[in-house]
């Protein structure tokens, strides 16, 4: 199973980011999206998964949750957009991964068991970051990641 990861796309969905995210069976939004058609966009891809983030602000945002829980293939998945607001014990509550964006720099690491999963920044260039997406690959139980740069150039 292929699980599209994407964050920060601050009302910029590139074609680059779409074309990535093309052939997952499920997409993850961690927030800062500004703008719900960019939502309308990836739910067309795959169904689709999202959280508020800080930059997120109206009716349509309110209506998107701060932190969820999904399960794929067997596998629990947290979703939040800033780390350091993480409220539950992802050990504890049988959480595999937690997927995160916020920061802008994409980044996996694990802990305890635990992927931390930070696909990056899809939307505008932050500093010298890269723009890139992500996507866990969920066989037999086993969770893979890989973050990509995209050549936004």
């Amino acid at each position: 199973m292929r699980i599209g990861l994407i964050s920060d796309t601050h009302a910029l969905l590139r074609p680059q980011a779409l074309d990535f995210l093309q052939g997952s069976d499920a997409l993850l939004h961690a927030g800062d999206i500004v703008d719900p058609a960019t939502l309308e966009r990836l739910a067309a891809i795959a169904p689709l998964t999202s959280v508020r983030g800080n930059n997120d602000i109206g009716a349509w945002a309110l209506a998107l949750p701060e932190a969820v829980t999904v399960t794929f293939a067997g596998v629990a998945i947290h979703m939040l957009h800033d780390l350091n607001e993480l409220a539950i014990d992802p050990v504890a509550s049988g959480v595999r991964v937690v997927v995160t964006g916020h920061t802008h720099k994409p980044a996996c690491v694990e802990r305890d068991g635990v992927l931390y999963v930070n696909p990056g920044a899809a939307g505008r260039r932050r500093f010298a970051l890269p723009v890139s997406v992500g996507e866990l690959i969920i066989d037999g139980g086993q969770v893979n990641v890989r973050l990509v740069t995209l050549d936004v150039t």
